[in-house]
């Protein structure tokens, strides 16, 4: 047995209800856009069939921001990290309903994806939008946003690339900042190092719409990879 301790994960699998639609794309389409997690490093020009400027949504939920993405830059390869299959099988669907070509997700944990699976200097962009905030004190150490998480995530960007991040929880957006901030692999892409508007390219979702209706704030930080 082994006498490391085990890793905190920064999600729970939730059941959700997933439909027939969903799970019929799931056993239909995984195949064709799915990519299995397995322990060594992927090769991504095979996978999508071109070399390409590339981008990593991490905990894409329904998918909204990464199709709309996908759509938009065609130009672009997509790689999309999810647990939860609902929204797996959602983006499985309307990946085949646009046509899309650059559109390819994994369905694991994106901790082990990154330090297994994905090589440095792969991405060009990455976007962490909405992580769970975890608003409970004695919770807080599930909170994705974590000092050796945000080192992971920066090796993995090309030097000048882009990492994304936007929360409605503003503890946790103050957690991020400070987090985001100590890293030395990052600059803070905002003025006096703070937080920055919403970018074009995140998609307004109706929560969010719901929640602007009700004066709710949403924090978005932008930083570069030296």
């Amino acid at each position: 047995m082994s006498s490391s301790p085990r890793r905190v994960r920064s999600f729970v699998r939730r059941g959700g209800r997933i439909t027939t639609a969903q799970a019929r794309a799931i056993e239909q389409l995984w195949p064709r856009f799915g990519i299995e997690f397995a322990p060594q490093p992927l090769e991504l020009d095979a996978i999508f069939g071109r070399r390409a400027p590339r981008l990593l949504e991490i905990g894409f939920g329904n998918g909204d921001a990464l199709l709309a993405i996908a759509r938009e830059r065609a130009d672009w390869d997509c790689l999309g990290i999810e647990v939860h299959e609902p929204g797996v099988g959602r983006v499985l669907l309307q990946t085949q309903e646009f046509a899309l070509r650059n559109v390819r997700v994994i369905c694991h944990d994106a901790v082990e994806v990154l330090e297994q699976q994905i090589a440095d200097e792969s991405f060009d962009e990455v976007l962490v939008f909405f992580p769970d905030p975890w608003p409970k004190k004695r919770h807080h150490k599930r909170r994705l946003i974590q000092p050796a998480f945000v080192s992971l995530l920066a090796q993995k960007l090309k030097h000048s690339g882009v990492l994304r991040l936007a929360t409605d929880w503003q503890p946790y957006a103050e957690q991020m900042l400070t987090v985001l901030n100590a890293c030395e692999l990052l600059v803070n892409g905002a003025a006096e190092r703070t937080y920055a508007p919403r970018p074009a390219i995140r998609p307004v979702t109706r929560f969010e719409r719901r929640g602007q209706r009700l004066g709710h704030g949403v924090w978005d930080l932008e930083y570069g990879r030296k």
